[in-house]
């Protein structure tokens, strides 16, 4: 859609893992260190586990396409199997038909007489696990049992075991010793840090390019990384809807201002500790001033403006004074909730007399503030807002 006004021969972020796009920022060149060290090395079991998103499925699509001819390569993705039926994909994936009615010491037998014919033939055999993290404590003493198919000098199968940070969990269980004793090669991938988010993106635009590259400017790569945490599959989401937003806008140049607009559309999450100004207009007359610390300010897109008779409706509720400071707040992005959504806030200023104006609890995601009572032969600037945008002859009834 936007690869040909941006100068791509495909979409560069796209969530389907590619080795070709594969950045190697310090933690990837660790992990693949670390799985090709257990792999040449014949080592026992091998882990590799990182948050969701991280980059696990690249990476090792990465490893299995550097491998030789010599390597017979069985990899399991569905995972929600018991013993038996963990047994039967095993072989299925190394190209051997089990029989459905074969009992479990016939199919052991089977994949045992595959992999000593591997060995003899000179070829490695390697079981990859993805998604290792769903596997039950039984079909993981399952896959143990598998390492226990060896040679006098070496074993017949070498096991890579991936999945989310639960996996270490899970290993750790008192059932699973034996199991964790045969890990020789662990690691754990972490998210991306802010250098290696904007050398990543930028590294991925570069590959995409048929000509001059575009480019993502350092304080834009700052606010991606910032809302994406440094989780690749995130960074990959905004920044492919940031290309798809700056086409429909005609911007052949990214912009913070573009991306903020985005990340507001896409509902992400305000980053944790972020120190993200709020966009203020100061009301006719008025200074813009900052909130007040104790109310609950979101980040989610600006709530919508309510009718007239949604603030009557909703005005009969339990409401206190506050001060109101001189600003509207007009928050961008939705803040990380916990069991119910945090409430949004629309701050109205009060009238030049000094008038408070009044908090009227709305339902259930944002509070409406009413206005202060007008006084005779006045009409402030918000009544005047509220009859232009609703035709409202008076102002809404206050509790």
């Amino acid at each position: 859609m936007y690869e040909r006004f941006y100068g791509l021969r495909e979409r560069p972020f796209s969530l389907t893992p590619d080795p070709s796009y594969l950045y190697p920022s310090r933690v990837h060149k660790e992990a693949l260190s670390h799985l090709r060290y257990g792999i040449e090395g014949h080592a026992g079991f091998i882990v590799i586990t990182s948050e969701i998103g991280c980059g696990k499925t690249t990476m090792l699509q990465t490893v299995v396409r550097s491998l030789d001819k010599k390597t017979s390569i069985a990899r399991l993705m569905n995972t929600m199997l018991d013993a038996r039926e963990l047994l039967q994909a095993i072989m299925l994936d190394f190209g051997l038909e089990p029989r459905p009615e074969a009992t479990k010491p016939y199919l052991v037998r089977e994949l045992a007489r595959f992999l000593v014919e591997q060995r003899n033939n000179g070829r490695l055999s390697l079981l990859v696990i993805d998604e290792a993290q769903n596997l039950s404590v039984s079909a993981l003493e399952e896959v143990r049992m598998l390492s226990n198919l060896e040679t006098e000098k070496s074993k017949l199968i070498h096991i890579i075991l991936v999945g989310q940070p639960n996996l270490r969990d899970m290993l750790a269980r008192p059932e699973l010793e034996q199991l964790r004793q045969r890990v020789t090669v662990s690691y754990h991938l972490e998210p991306l840090s802010a250098d290696d988010t904007h050398a990543y993106i930028n590294h991925r635009l570069k590959h995409a390019s048929v000509g001059a590259p575009l480019t993502f400017t350092r304080d834009v790569t700052d606010v991606i990384h910032s809302y994406s945490r440094g989780v690749a599959r995130m960074i990959n989401v905004i920044s492919d809807a940031v290309l798809l937003y700056g086409y429909g806008a005609d911007k052949h140049a990214i912009d913070v201002d573009l991306t903020r607009e985005v990340l507001g559309e896409l509902g992400l999450a305000e980053p944790v500790n972020a120190d993200l100004p709020l966009r203020a207009d100061p009301p006719v007359g008025g200074s813009a001033s900052s909130a007040p610390s104790d109310l609950p300010l979101t980040t989610a897109s600006a709530p919508p403006v309510p009718s007239a008779r949604t603030v009557a409706s909703f005005s009969q509720q339990a409401a206190s004074a506050v001060p109101s400071p001189s600003v509207h707040a007009t928050p961008a992005f939705s803040a990380p909730t916990a069991a119910a959504p945090r409430p949004r806030i629309a701050v109205s200023a009060a009238d030049p007399a000094g008038t408070p104006a009044r908090i009227v609890v709305a339902p259930p995601n944002h509070y409406v503030l009413s206005d202060p009572k007008p006084r005779s032969g006045f009409i402030d600037w918000w009544a005047r807002v509220r009859r232009a945008a609703f035709g409202t002859p008076r102002t809404a009834p206050e509790s």
